[in-house]
């Protein structure tokens, strides 16, 4: 037994090194930024109607002041307003800023073939419980979900106080005034091309920005993507005039690719959804791979009305089945509770690795090898049940092996499917393993890999996101704000050089009444929407609970400043480097989004004793996201509001 897990080991980190490249992140490039008008227009939103919204009033007017002004509309924004709604603030208040043509974030964008959410849905969307709604599968179509996300939007009286195709390029606090400045960039006219100004101010501002934001595409020679003379598009902006079939419905008819050679560039948690598809419709499928998915059963199934009575049984059932989530996910359900989503997802015994546990919530430097080894020994059984499954279903000795993963469970996203490995069994599909190299070039009729040439009709670039590391745990790089606060102190500066510093996650001090949705010093979790909408609770707490301690204690008065402590922030941050030690389970891990494109021992190498400081005070709450909400609302029932600072002028 010993010796077969020290050659699982070695094989991980022999398949690790095949995919080590020198350029890291460097290796990719966004699909926005390109030099290429090609590929910066395959992120172009498709999905505006320019016409609608310019013949729409717009919401916010030069020099309007909101109460609340938050950047982003997507499931983290929508949360944010809702919350604060709840809490006693009105809809016209608020208003959102949203660059897209419509709400939902990753929802509006991501509408390919195929797409569902890979968390139950009955605790990843949001507000079940005050909307009523029961999803009609057991994990919704990206359709429902962005159906759902609009009546949330009605239901809360928010439809009208959305500015899309907007970005905030940058706030400014002004003390004496208490408000934020905030300058604008439009775009309106029948294609959305036609570029405007605005400033505004606003009392409180949020910023939202999510983690599937940035379409990307890797560096590849040749003629690159853009020399490509057949029909290309990222699946993050799913082409139906070349495909056929509409966004509509969960499963299309790709019609138009009938006859058609297409080939698929990625196997992530995307290509794991699209490629069945796509089978169903084109004449020959190609799977290009550097590195194979993580693929476990998905039991889908429809909603059964009695099961849902039995499961939206009684007030705070959504908040009790999330709580239950998480405690299964960081295995630390109490003795004789049931595991309620009993989904893959809540069956992997080392994922926590990843998101954090009360068992190892503080590991000194000394412990990390015994923690990594502890959770690769946690992972073996289940890594070997996956590998058998991928034999027993791939019919094909070689394209099973090569669809076989190599690495703990925690290095990859898990991906979910009975009808991604099935797809290798058919004869028009086949697979084109890289062995982590990647492709060799591309050429105008199509890609070169491993010295071969393969020509198509469609390439389709299932190419993922920029890594949440590209902003640093800076949430206004990640928004894309320039924030300057008290003093005319730029945000990303002060945590540049002191490294970040918060509370909770949510809050920095220097910069009140500014607050953020992001991933350092925060919880994870695999259901991203649950954490969002835990921190938009949060931040809307705080800020309701700091005007009902000044002035005349209503949420109608302005001038009042919610700020965190610096001794709060410096409390918080410590008790995030206390645990920051367990994370370093990352450095067994093949490159990947998660990683950061770094290799087996590359993290942290060749950074000084500040530099890794800093990068631990990024770290995310290690002890889980159940512990988390255990703290939080021990915090809020002792009604301190403690770390915390109200003021009115």
């Amino acid at each position: 037994m010993a010796a077969e897990f020290a050659q699982v080991q070695q094989k991980y980190a022999e398949e690790a090194q095949k995919r080590v490249k020198a350029e890291g992140l460097a290796q990719f490039q966004e699909l926005a930024q390109s030099d290429s008008d090609r590929l910066r227009h395959l992120a172009d939103d498709i999905w505006a109607d320019h016409v609608a919204l310019d013949a729409q009033t717009p919401p916010l007017s030069a020099g309007d002041c909101p109460k609340f002004l938050i950047a982003g509309a997507g499931i983290g924004g929508i949360l944010a307003a809702v919350r604060l709604i709840q809490q006693g603030f009105t809809a016209d208040q608020i208003r959102l800023v949203e660059t897209a043509g419509g709400l939902g974030g990753t929802w509006y964008w991501n509408r390919y073939p195929g797409l569902h959410c890979d968390v139950e849905a009955y605790i990843y969307m949001p507000l079940l419980e005050e909307t009523g709604f029961m999803p009609s599968h057991k994990y919704a179509s990206g359709a429902e979900i962005r159906k759902h996300l609009e009546e949330i939007a009605r239901k809360y009286q928010l439809e009208d106080k959305i500015l899309y195709r907007a970005q905030i390029n940058a706030i400014q606090w002004d003390d004496g005034a208490r408000l934020w400045k905030a300058d604008l960039t439009t775009w309106r006219g029948p294609k959305g091309q036609d570029k405007g100004s605005l400033s505004v101010t606003a009392e409180f501002v949020f910023m939202t920005a999510g983690l599937l934001a940035k379409p990307q595409v890797p560096k590849i020679g040749g003629v690159g993507f853009a020399g490509f003379k057949g029909d290309l598009f990222h699946t993050s902006l799913w082409n139906y005039d070349v495909t056929g079939g509409s966004s509509s419905v969960a499963f299309p008819e790709l019609s138009k690719l009938a006859g058609k050679r297409v080939g698929i560039i990625g196997t992530g948690a995307t290509a794991i959804q699209v490629v069945p598809c796509l089978t169903k419709y084109a004449k020959e499928v190609y799977v290009f791979q550097r590195t194979p998915s993580n693929v476990f059963s998905r039991g889908q199934k429809p909603t059964d009305p009695a099961e849902w009575a039995t499961i939206a049984d009684q007030p705070g059932w959504y908040d009790k089945r999330n709580v239950n989530f998480s405690q299964a996910m960081s295995c630390c359900l109490p003795e004789g509770a049931p595991n309620l989503v009993n989904d893959e997802w809540s069956r992997q015994p080392a994922y926590r690795a990843l998101t954090g546990d009360p068992e190892f919530a503080a590991v000194a430097p000394e412990q990390v090898p015994d923690v990594i080894g502890k959770f690769l020994m946690l992972d073996a059984g289940n890594a070997a049940r996956l590998r058998q499954r991928v034999k027993d279903i791939v019919k094909d000795p070689d394209t099973a092996a090569k669809l076989t993963p190599w690495y703990p469970a925690w290095c990859k996203r898990p991906t979910f499917s009975d009808t991604y490995l099935e797809s290798f069994n058919q004869p028009h599909v086949h697979l084109v393993d890289t062995d982590g190299k990647g492709l060799d070039s591309i050429t105008e009729s199509g890609v070169v890999a491993n010295g071969t040439e393969y020509s198509f009709d469609v390439l389709v670039l299932s190419t993922g996101y920029l890594s949440p590391a590209h902003d640093g745990g800076d949430p206004a790089v990640r928004a894309g704000i320039k924030v300057l606060g008290r003093g005319g102190r730029d945000l990303s500066e002060k945590f540049a050089t002191e490294g970040i510093a918060t509370l909770y996650g949510v809050a920095t001090n220097g910069f009140p009444n500014l607050f953020w949705l992001g991933v350092a010093q925060s919880p994870i979790n695999p259901n991203h929407c649950y954490v969002l909408d835990t921190l938009a609770r949060v931040s809307a707490y705080m800020i309701a609970e700091g005007h009902k301690r000044v002035g005349d204690h209503s949420t109608t008065q302005s001038r009042v400043a919610v700020e965190i402590d610096v001794a709060a922030e410096q409390a918080w941050t410590m008790r995030i480097l206390q645990g920051a030690a367990r994370f370093a389970t990352l450095t067994v891990c093949t490159p990947s989004y998660i990683s950061a494109e770094m290799g087996p021992g590359s993290m942290g190498k060749g950074q000084s004793q500040e530099e890794l400081i800093k990068s631990a005070r990024r770290s995310p709450w290690s002890a889980g996201m159940a512990a988390f909400l255990e703290l939080w609302a021990k915090w809020r029932d002792e009604g301190k509001l403690e770390g915390v600072t109200a003021s009115v002028a």
